[in-house]
């Protein structure tokens, strides 16, 4: 029996003082905005829905990429009309790009709160000397999991799926990467505590957890004996055991750390979702070995082959970067070589972004132009459609259970359901709702969606 168990949607009332959280980049950052509304929530916030009725506004950032911060300074001018309007208006940013660009954000006009990503416990006791001539600051990163007691508040629309981060930080120092700079080093949570929050979703409702970390499979937990140490899969075997139609997501998976112990656990257990997140980066090993990611070509392809064997229905996708410094066209070509060979279901796809401070920015010229960068992800893409557009025609006729996420937003008599490999299916039914699961057959498909019919 699950005891006291917590309820985790959002509290919305008029009469307490108001905060307004805009989220932006990788899903941590979602989940940690919950967190942070968990912690505001206890010292007497309601979450709104507009700025225009907020008493603060958080803004959860992203570093990942240049124009995501170049995106977060236009809000900052969106709120500073905001706060013309409306004296005693609070605007803080948090997140990685409080971490990395601290200073030029504590000086912004607009902005009164600054706080890293391990800094949010302190976020009531800023808010309290926070006044126009006095700015706050916290972006103190910590060596251990700062948030394990907290429940956090679900910010999502459906209550069908939701995520648990299992571990914070990265020690990879991958050569173009910021995140080690703005999350610190790996530290992963108590076993008990990601099961307890496990447990509570799934008593109040969800179907879905995702286990989120910046490296997973690098999750390690030193229990008082060696027989109480977890992995990654054994938390992965911890989670699925909770409930059979509890289904188990997760990402994201490192190609030097992901190991067949995993990929047998979701080969046993029908709950755990097959579909494996694999970022590759990059096709060429010498790329691989510049971009610091402790792997190479040979090794990245003989895991994709212990998947097949082991999941052979698995859905794989991928993250890839063209444009790297020092990128030759034979680099390039190996890159969709990769992609020919592997056929990923899905891609994420980017040109290099120089991001300052790390190792690349300060050792490797940023010296491929952007008409070439653009050139070769526009290629790729176009590819990745192709090879998404095959992989979704052999789903034709073949039969899915799907999750029901909620309606279709082109139709509200169509429902949106996602397979255990991860692919979204549109269907017509009057017989459920989100939260359900359904057996369909599809029936026809696009490069990104299933269309399908209930049996």
């Amino acid at each position: 029996m699950i005891q006291e168990i917590k309820s985790i949607r959002p509290i919305v009332d008029d009469s307490l003082k108001q905060v307004f959280i805009e989220t932006y980049g990788c899903q941590m950052n979602v989940n940690d905005s919950e967190v942070v509304l968990a912690i505001l929530q206890e010292c007497g916030y309601a979450l709104c829905d507009s700025i225009g009725k907020a008493d603060l506004i958080l803004v959860n950032t992203c570093s990942i990429r240049e124009n995501a911060e170049q995106r977060i300074f236009g809000r900052l001018d969106i709120f500073r009309l905001e706060k013309k309007r409306r004296k005693g208006l609070i605007v803080g940013v948090i997140g990685c790009m409080a971490e990395r660009m601290k200073d030029q954000l504590l000086e912004h006009p607009v902005v009164d709160i600054v706080v890293g990503p391990d800094a949010y416990r302190s976020l009531p006791e800023l808010l309290l000397a926070v006044n126009p001539g006095n700015k706050q600051i916290d972006v103190k990163l910590s060596r251990t999991e700062t948030y394990d007691d907290i429940t956090p508040v679900r910010m999502d629309k459906n209550g069908v799926s939701a995520y648990i981060s299992i571990m914070r930080g990265c020690n990879n120092v991958c050569s173009y990467c910021i995140v080690p700079y703005t999350r610190g080093a790996e530290r992963s949570r108590d076993p008990q505590t990601i099961i307890r929050e496990a447990k509570e979703l799934y008593a109040n409702g969800y179907k879905e957890v995702n286990l989120l970390g910046q490296n997973v499979d690098s999750y390690r937990w030193k229990g008082e004996s060696e027989n109480d140490n977890v992995d990654f899969a054994k938390l992965l075997e911890m989670v699925a055991q909770i409930a059979p139609d509890l289904r188990v997501r997760f990402s994201t998976s490192h190609p030097k750390d992901m190991t067949a112990d995993v990929v047998k656990m979701m080969a046993k257990y029908p709950n755990i979702c097959k579909h494996i997140h694999l970022p590759v980066q990059s096709g060429s090993s010498d790329m691989l070995l510049k971009m610091n990611r402790k792997y190479d070509r040979e090794k990245y392809l003989s895991q994709i082959a212990t998947i097949r064997e082991l999941i052979p229905d698995c859905s794989i996708t991928t993250d890839v970067i063209v444009g790297f410094s020092g990128e030759s066209e034979e680099d390039y070509q190996l890159t969709l070589s990769l992609f020919e060979e592997v056929k990923f279901d899905s891609a994420f796809m980017f040109y290099y972004s120089e991001r300052p401070g790390t190792k690349a920015s300060r050792h490797y010229p940023d010296d491929i132009s952007i008409e070439v960068k653009t050139e070769r992800l526009n290629k790729i893409i176009e590819l990745q459609n192709k090879l998404s557009l095959e992989s979704n025609k052999a789903d034709v006729g073949k039969v899915f259970e799907v999750l029901i996420e909620g309606a279709s937003k082109r139709s509200e008599s169509q429902l949106i359901g996602r397979t255990s490999q991860n692919k979204v299916c549109v269907f017509t039914t009057d017989k459920h709702k989100a939260g359900d699961y359904a057996t369909v057959r599809v029936t026809s498909c696009t490069s990104a969606t299933l269309m399908a019919e209930l049996i």
